[in-house]
């Protein structure tokens, strides 16, 4: 098996496995959340929720469309975060993949859950039960609103990130530098060369 066929392997095993994670912590958070309040807080957390994946979509997008040469020049001028925008443009596969799909995706799914039980908490304060005809109707409104500000957003956010991808990535990596450098998380590893070792002619 090839090499980068092994690594593309790896990186889908573990980016599976951070999803499961994350996806069980934000259902957690946002079921704990939700529960004891008004359905219109509700409908608010839920609208942040699809933000979260407009958000998280668009930084993926603009990751993929931006390119490593101006990052390089404000590297040289030693710009903060520019270091780790080059990281983020040299990974944009990687990225973008954890970005779109993984934050992404959990947005979505935690949305839509979401709103089902804001669904819900309207149509019995409203005096109806579930299942009724009320409900249903409430139901096919509010998943249509989610639904279209979810793929509405994310076009909008496609527009914005091809067009200011230097700049996004560039807020991005500035956001980075203050996790690495300030709070001394590690987000990108950085490789080691191998060096050869050269032996002087005689």
């Amino acid at each position: 098996m090839k090499e980068s066929m092994k690594q593309s392997l790896r990186w889908s095993w573990m980016i599976a496995v951070i999803t499961l994670v994350l996806a069980a912590i934000f259902s957690v958070i946002s079921t704990a959340i939700l529960s004891g309040v008004a359905w219109a807080v509700g409908m608010m957390i839920v609208f942040l929720i699809v933000l979260l994946g407009v958000i998280s979509d668009t930084i993926g997008v603009a990751a993929t469309a931006a390119r490593e040469k101006p990052f390089h020049a404000m590297a040289a001028e030693k710009l903060p975060g520019a270091r780790q925008a080059v990281q983020i443009t040299r990974n944009a596969d990687k990225f973008s993949n954890f970005t779109n799909d993984v934050i992404g995706d959990i947005a979505g799914v935690i949305s839509g859950t979401a709103s089902a039980y804001v669904v819900l908490q309207l149509a019995s304060q409203l005096g109806h039960e579930e299942g009724s005809t009320t409900q249903f109707a409430i139901s096919v409104l509010f998943t249509s609103i989610v639904a279209a500000l979810t793929v509405g957003g994310k076009s909008v956010g496609k527009t914005l990130a091809i067009q200011y991808s230097t700049e996004i990535i560039y807020r991005v990596g500035r956001l980075f530098y203050v996790i690495e450098v300030k709070l001394k998380i590690t987000i990108f590893k950085k490789k080691k060369k191998k060096r050869k070792n050269l032996k002087g002619r005689k």
